[in-house]
């Protein structure tokens, strides 16, 4: 039986016997460890407190943008995307990674877990987090950024005298990047399957053991930047909203996925807990 499928038979079974919605935490993950040893990391995590933090958003801001911070009132909420990022740390090992978010369905949620989710690696002192909004025809990120954005991914993607440091933005919280998607383009998926793509993630990837990537994506019904993305991350993360999606597309959507690197599924908009089903 492939992941996708037990993922859905955890959640027929869920819906068949009508129990209460279970929080990540009550599934089993395996035990792996969770990051370098003191000795290798600790070149980096010196680094981290001197990161430069011009500006930081305020609880109301926060609030308003719908970003999980540590002190919120919803503590299901941040309790459930910290247990996401536990889940990731555990099956990445030593090592940091690339997390691909992307919709079953258009409008599905995805850019909302995909910033929470960065969000909550952030919470960790000893990591950093970059989202990088990898929706080129229709950016979703770029209220994170004070002030004009002037260079993102499209710009570095077409432009080669454009420096890696010229995109990535502070996103008013401490310890979190954003690479905002940069001028629109329908060139998305030629933009995402190129070389200067490849390089980008590796070099962003290996610069920094203590960065977690996030690639916010369209859903593989809008485009194949999904598929194409998939190839380059070593987790993907389906997001289903409730009562929006059919089994079918689902599926749709999962065949466009390694089995090894497919996480699980975050039921989103649920008129509960936010559900996580996971592998």
């Amino acid at each position: 039986m492939s992941k996708v499928e037990k993922a859905l038979q955890k959640a027929r079974a869920m819906d068949d016997v009508a129990q209460p919605v279970p929080t990540v935490a009550s599934v089993a993950a395996q035990e792996k460890p969770l990051v370098l040893s003191g000795k290798e990391m600790s070149a980096y995590t010196a680094q981290i407190p001197r990161m430069t933090q011009k500006f930081q958003m305020e609880k109301s801001d926060l609030n308003e943008a719908k970003i999980i911070y540590q002190e919120m009132e919803d503590a299901r909420v941040v309790e459930s995307f910290r247990h996401m990022r536990t889940h990731i740390l555990q099956n990445a090992g030593p090592k940091n990674c690339v997390i691909l978010v992307t919709s079953v369905v258009p409008d599905g949620g995805a850019s909302f877990v995909a910033l929470n989710l960065a969000a909550s690696f952030a919470f960790d002192e000893t990591k950093t987090a970059l989202l990088i909004d990898c929706r080129l025809r229709d950016p979703q990120q770029d209220h994170l950024v004070a002030g004009d954005i002037h260079y993102g991914l499209t710009d570095y993607l077409e432009a080669e005298d454009v420096d890696v440091g010229q995109i990535i933005h502070e996103g008013g919280l401490p310890r979190f990047r954003l690479i905002p998607a940069g001028h629109r383009t329908d060139a998305g998926t030629e933009h995402l399957d190129s070389r200067r793509m490849r390089d980008l993630i590796s070099h962003l990837r290996d610069r920094y053991p203590d960065r977690y990537i996030v690639l916010d994506a369209a859903s593989p019904a809008e485009s194949a930047d999904a598929a194409v993305l998939a190839e380059i991350a070593d987790f993907v993360l389906l997001v289903v909203p409730y009562g929006k999606a059919t089994e079918s597309q689902i599926w749709g959507a999962a065949k466009a996925i390694d089995e090894q690197k497919f996480l699980g599924v975050v039921f989103n908009d649920e008129p509960q807990p936010r559900r996580i089903i996971w592998n």
